[in-house]
């Protein structure tokens, strides 16, 4: 009983901290890092400083018992936690997107290990990974601009309402032949989940993050834009330059190698 007793608390001076505490605590600090991560380069980052500014004001004049000031932030402050859900709704889908895909049950990978069913062999992750980074050089050689979108599932449907749902084999015809000027489908994203072609000319929305650099295209913004919102890797091809670039959690690394490229296609297609 007495070791269950030390083992449940910890006294400091006065105060005693039980494990519980000490775990609601990093809970917490976790939780609030994630949300840190996904806000962090966005417009709503600056728009949830705000609010906390607001909220500093109010305990500020609150505690100074100036009455009329606290009365007005406090009404302000009641309007501001109701219309944060409607301000923030991008970044809370985004976040249970997150939460769903950490759990892994919606995924189709997990009811594979469940079930003992066989996964993909990685012979076939290597020819679409060769594929996909031939069709890519062969496109920044051509200066022929491509926007290529790489997600999970549970964002599958989130593109198709946009685009043109082709569910198709990789290959690097294909890739190159849907970005070529005469297509039909090249102004657009190219999605592609679960080792498939999902969708081609899909839009995506363009990011309002003024810390981008001002000389980038809408559709370098886009690929970042998408990235602020779910959990997606975006490869983009410029058509001006020819140059490639890889946007992920809202940043952009541009002029990647063919090793990088390499690297972060591997880790892609082995998700």
């Amino acid at each position: 009983m007495n070791s269950i007793a030390v083992f449940a608390f910890i006294k400091i001076g006065f105060l005693e901290i039980r494990i519980w505490d000490v775990l609601d605590i990093l809970l917490v600090a976790i939780l609030l890092y994630q949300v840190y991560k996904l806000l962090k380069g966005s417009l709503a980052f600056n728009i949830l400083i705000g609010f906390l500014m607001v909220y500093l004001l109010y305990l500020l004049v609150d505690t100074l018992e100036m009455s009329l000031l606290s009365g007005f932030f406090n009404e302000f402050i009641k309007i501001g936690f109701l219309t944060i859900f409607i301000v923030f709704q991008p970044e809370i889908r985004r976040f249970l997107l997150f939460l769903g895909r950490g759990s892994g049950i919606g995924e189709r990978k997990f009811w594979n290990r469940l079930f003992a069913r066989k996964v993909k062999e990685s012979t076939m992750v290597s020819t679409h990974t060769l594929a996909i980074n031939r069709a890519v050089q062969n496109l920044s050689q051509a200066k022929l601009g491509a926007l290529i979108v790489f997600t999970q599932s549970t964002q599958e449907y989130y593109f198709g309402s946009t685009g043109v749902v082709l569910d198709a084999e990789i290959s690097s015809k294909l890739i190159e032949s849907i970005f070529q000027k005469t297509s039909p489908l090249h102004d657009g994203a190219m999605v592609i989940a679960e080792n498939k072609i999902y969708a081609a000319n899909c839009v995506l929305p363009v990011s309002e993050n003024p810390d981008l650099p001002s000389r980038i295209g809408m559709r370098h913004k886009a690929a970042v834009g998408i990235t602020e919102k779910i959990e997606a890797h975006v490869i983009i091809v410029s058509e001006e330059t020819g140059k490639i670039s890889i946007a992920h959690k809202g940043r952009l690394r541009r002029n990647v190698s063919q090793q990088v490229l390499q690297t972060t296609l591997n880790q892609l297609l082995n998700l």
